[in-house]
């Protein structure tokens, strides 16, 4: 089963911009990862255990709103993502499920529209088939044609996972 959606990882120039400074302005600092399983936005797939990551701080709406002229104002905000501290090979080209799905797992879909504004949102509580969920909350999303973009964020956390735009 494939997504009925493109999740979005980070871009390399975003990558290149972020391994240097943050979003909060502070230097990147590399580790590598005593565990593995961190959540990577560059590749979309969990980080394996001795890998050379780093958490930073990443605006996405603000970055969106600078690539097309939006505005998020008071909607932009920053957070902790995982990224590797070097450059990988990027995700995969069609990904058999959305990334960072476990059953049980709270994830918020907030909805933007063209000027960067909050539209809505939906609450899924993780079910097994964590594809078909993803695909009718977003589904849901991109019904409503005010729907630019959508982020999918933990609720646990708050942290980022990923971007998904509207269909072309």
């Amino acid at each position: 089963m494939s997504t009925a959606f493109a999740p979005r990882p980070l871009t390399p120039d975003t990558l290149k911009q972020l391994r240097e400074k943050d979003d909060a302005g502070r230097p990147c600092v590399p580790f590598t990862d005593p565990e593995g399983g961190d959540p990577l936005r560059c590749c979309l797939r969990p980080a394996r255990q001795g890998e050379r990551i780093a958490l930073v701080a990443y605006a996405p709406l603000r970055r969106w709103a600078a690539e097309t002229g939006a505005d998020p104002g008071a909607y932009d905000e920053q957070g902790p993502v995982f990224i590797h501290a070097d450059p990988c090979e990027g995700p995969a080209p069609t990904p058999p499920e959305y990334p960072y799905v476990r059953p049980g797992a709270l994830r918020t879909f907030r909805r933007y529209d063209a000027a960067g504004n909050i539209v809505g949102g939906r609450l899924v509580e993780t079910p097994e088939d964590t594809t078909a969920a993803f695909d009718e909350a977003l589904t849901e999303a991109f019904a409503d044609p005010q729907v630019a973009l959508v982020h999918v964020r933990a609720v646990e956390y708050g942290c980022f996972h990923f971007e998904v735009r509207r269909p072309a």
